[in-house]
Order: C-alpha cells, then structure tokens, then sequence
C-alpha cells in the first residue's frame, strides 16, 4: 500500500473531476448549440416575417393604385402608408421602386429617389426573393416582392428589410432562456457526478487506482497461492469471491460466483452458521471421497458486516494416517489390557506356588491358557484374513476390559471384495461405534456376525445401546454429517459409508434385536 504521505488521490475523486469536465463540456456545447440553432431560427424567422410583410404591401390596393397614377408620382401617397407599415410589423425598412429599382419609398427621405441598394432577384419577372446584404442601413435580412397589375404585368417592387441588429437584439431576448436550462442541465448534472461519486467513495472506501490494482493483484496471487481453500459470501449469502482450492475441493461449477450458498450442496450444518452469521472452527466433514475441514467467521470492514469468510482444508490423508493409528492405538490397548490381566494370572499363579499348592497352580494357568487359545482358535478359524483376526482379538479384549460383552459370529474366506486395509476400516469403526454406543449404558453388548467370499461381504454389527432416533436415521449417513452430532456417532461413519461405497456395495442402518442399532455392510465382488 502506498505510504500516507504518498497517499493518491482516491478513485472516487479522480473519477468526480472527469464526470464533471464532461458535464460541463456537454453544457457548454449544448448551449454553443442551442445558441447557434437559435441564431438560425431567428433568422429564418425575420426572412418570413420580411416576405410576409413584403407580400401583404405589394397586394395591397394603396400600393396599386398609386403605382398606376400618371401624376405627380406614388411617392406622397406610398411614403406615408410605407412608414406605418413599418412601424406595425416592426421591421426596419420597407421600400417602393419602379423596376429600375428608383426608390419610392424610404425610411430615410434623403434616399428617395435614388437608386436601390441590394439584388432584386427574379423580382422584376414576377418571383419572390430574399437575401441577407448589407445596405444603406446596414447588413440585413430582406425580402424583394413583386407589384402586379390586374393584367398580370409587374409594374413595381416592394423591398421589407430587417436588419441584423435587430435580429440579434430578438436573439439576446431568447438567450437567458436558454442559459437558464444549461445553468439547471448543469446543476442537475453536477449533483448527479457528486451523488455518483459518494457512492463509489464508499464502495471502493477511498482507495486510488493503484491502491485497487496492487489490492487485486495481492489478494489474486494469496488467493492463489493459499493451501486453504476460501469462500467468501455476501448478506445474502452469495458467493462473491472463491480461489483455485475451493473449486477443487468442493467441486464447484465455474459459474459458482453469484450463486448462493445453499445451492452449492454443501454440508446443512455449515450453511446454516453461515446463515446465522456464527463461528464454526474446525468442524469436520465428509464430501465424496474427501475427509474436509471447515470453518467459518462474520467478515467485517470498518466495523460493519459485510458477509462471512469461510476456509476449508483437505483432511483425507491425515484422517486416513489417524484412522489407521486409532487402530494401532486400540491394538496397543489390546495389549496392554492383556499384560495386565496376564501380569495377574502370572501374580495369581506365583502366588499359589509360595502358599505349596502346586497342583492348583497348575491347573489355574492351564485352564486359563485354554480358554485364551480356544478363544484365538475360534476367532482365527472362523476368520483367515489375519489382520482382521487380530483386529478382532484386540477388540474383544478391549471390550472385556471396559465391561462389555463381545460377541463374533459367522465366517470370512481369504479371499474378499475388500482389502485388509478397507476392512479392518470398516470393522474397526464399526465396533468403535458400537463400543461408543453402549459405554453408557448398563447392558452393555456388541455382536458382530461375518459372512463373505469372494464374490459378497456381509458384515453386521448390532449393539444394546440408545439406538438412532428415526428422524436421525437417514441423516446419520448422510454425506456431511458432522462428527459433533450429539449422540457421538459422525466421521467415522461416512469414512465407512465413504469406503463401502467407493467399492459399489451399500450400508443400511437399521434396528437390532438387542435393542440398539444395527448396521449392515454389504459389498459384492463384481461392483469391485
């Protein structure tokens, strides 16, 4: 940004003094305009006028009749009646000659009798002239009429001049008028630049040009360059300003600026704090095939709301790397709890050995050794994929020592519609779940039945807790179902739902017989 000292001149300004150069160039050619149309008009104005007047002389029977008088000459009678004339039409000469353009008639009587200054036209042959020249009064704008006798003969002509005096004496009358229009033109107009330039001060909040290129260019390249995926959303919750990640993560369409959030299927809860304009950190969601992280605030400038930012990071490799440490945690777990209860037995055994009875010793440990194997061959019989063997046999140990009762039915073949590593996924949060489930309960029971081979995987896991609520049953899938839902069940279903169905299979949620939940994978071999 620039420096206070260096600060430029703010756009809004800038723009200000163009609109009011262009309004008042505007003004000012309107008024040469209006002045030179006006200039025109009176012009042609006083050539009709002097035309007219010449017309109404030139038939009139005062001019006729003496014209054809063989006396004296028409000269007293035509002088008198040619000055009133003048005088009622306001113009400034009107003159009788003969056809030699000997003048009969003059406001001037000095210029009687001499010859006519000016052309005459078509006149003598019977056709109206008029031209603008400059005579013994000056330049003027007149008007040259024929006299014609009953006969058809052109006997006289009639002159009727005004001069350019006077018409721009009439133009001066009509220049306040328009000086007045162009004066209210040029306030209305400069108000409406003031007006204009309010607006665009506030919106570009007193910023120069080069402050808003270096802004753009900035934000642009951040944008840009920013692992985090940004939106940003107006009071209408539009969307005004999205970067690169943000498309690629949430998969928007290109014409995703101006279109509102709730079109953009994204997570319902997230919309909604959006909407409400409330803090939302870090929440958890899944999106296809991709484990996101949101989070979203108000956005505020000069301390008034302007929208809300919302960022979004991807999560998938990390959430996958946490899974599978959860899983190696829970068999870490597994065998702690299982040193420790053989610590006991061992503490037990020692301890009967000291008291000298050896023979209870003896048949303590091997009792306790065969229930151990039996429940290890049970488990490695029924299931030959090893890892999820051994996926089970921590679980079942960690369901002993937290009190609940686990149970393992049925029988998996080695070779199955999923991987070692989607399976034990898939199991793994299952029981997580169902662990959750009844943890605060009293009867507190799990049971999980396998069945599969190559060609179909069915996994059931039912438990004895609270079970989901039927309004909450088809949303507890639901693609987005955040892992802050009340009843502690979120991210790890849809990472299950996310991989049963990244290998076409399907996964029901529905009510078990111990009374809780009961949730049914099903995948088949040909959908992988």
């Amino acid at each position: 940004m620039a420096r206070t000292g260096d600060r430029e001149s703010p756009v809004a300004r800038q723009i200000l003094g163009l609109q009011v150069v262009v309004v008042l160039t505007l003004v000012v050619t309107a008024v040469a305009l209006a002045a030179y149309d006006a200039r025109r008009d009176t012009r042609d104005g006083a050539r009709d006028q002097a035309l007219a007047v010449a017309r109404s002389m030139a038939d009139s029977p005062t001019v006729r009749g003496a014209v054809l008088t063989p006396d004296a000459g028409p000269t007293p009678v035509l002088q008198p009646y040619a000055e009133e004339v003048r005088r009622d039409t306001d113009t400034d000469f009107v003159v009788v000659m003969d056809l030699d353009r000997v003048r009969w008639t003059h406001p001037n009587p000095h210029e009687i009798g001499r010859r006519f200054v000016g052309d005459v036209g078509g006149a003598p042959q019977g056709r109206d002239f008029s031209q603008e020249f400059a005579g013994t009064l000056g330049p003027s704008v007149r008007a040259v009429v024929p006299v014609v006798a009953d006969d058809d003969r052109v006997v006289a002509l009639v002159a009727v001049g005004i001069t350019v005096d006077r018409i721009d004496q009439r133009l001066l009358e009509d220049l306040p008028g328009i000086l007045l229009a162009a004066l209210v033109t040029l306030g209305a107009g400069l108000v409406g630049a003031w007006l204009i330039s309010r607006r665009l001060r506030r919106q570009t909040h007193g910023m120069g040009e080069q402050e808003i290129t270096r802004m753009y260019e900035y934000y642009r390249a951040v944008l840009g360059a920013v692992r985090e995926g940004l939106l940003l959303v107006d009071h209408e919750r539009r969307v005004q300003l999205v970067n690169d990640e943000s498309r690629r993560l949430l998969a928007l369409p290109d014409d995703v600026v101006g279109r509102r959030l709730d079109e953009l299927d994204l997570p319902p809860d997230l919309v909604a704090a959006v909407h409400d304009e409330s803090t939302l950190e870090d929440q958890s969601y899944v999106l296809g095939q991709q484990v996101l992280v949101f989070s979203t605030a108000p956005a505020y400038w000069g301390g008034a709301g302007v929208g809300a930012v919302l960022t979004v990071r991807d999560r998938t490799e990390l959430q996958t790397v946490t899974g599978e440490l959860d899983l190696v945690r829970g068999l870490t777990e597994s065998l702690r709890a299982q040193n420790h209860e053989a610590a006991n037995r061992l503490h037990s055994v020692v301890s009967l050995v000291e008291m000298g009875r050896p023979e209870e010793a003896v048949d303590f440990a091997t009792e306790e050794l065969q229930v151990a194997q039996a429940l290890t061959d049970e488990v490695v019989t029924a299931v030959d994929e090893p890892v999820l063997a051994a996926l089970l046999l921590g679980k079942t140990a960690q369901a002993a020592e937290r009190g609940i009762e686990l149970d393992v039915e049925g029988e998996l073949a080695a070779d199955l519609p999923l991987d070692s590593r989607d399976l034990v996924t898939v199991v793994g949060n299952l029981l997580d779940n169902a662990f959750d489930a009844v943890a605060a309960g009293s009867d507190r029971r799990v049971a999980v039945r396998l069945s599969g081979d190559a060609r179909e995987l069915v996994v059931e896991v039912d438990d004895s807790g609270p079970g989901i609520a039927p309004e909450d049953a088809a949303r507890v899938l639901e693609r987005g179902w955040s892992t802050k839902a009340a009843d502690g069940r979120g991210l790890g279903l849809a990472i299950v739902a996310q991989t049963v169905a990244r290998h076409g299979g399907r996964l029901e949620v529905g009510t078990a017989p111990l009374g809780g939940a009961r949730f049914t994978v099903d995948v088949t071999g040909e959908a992988s």
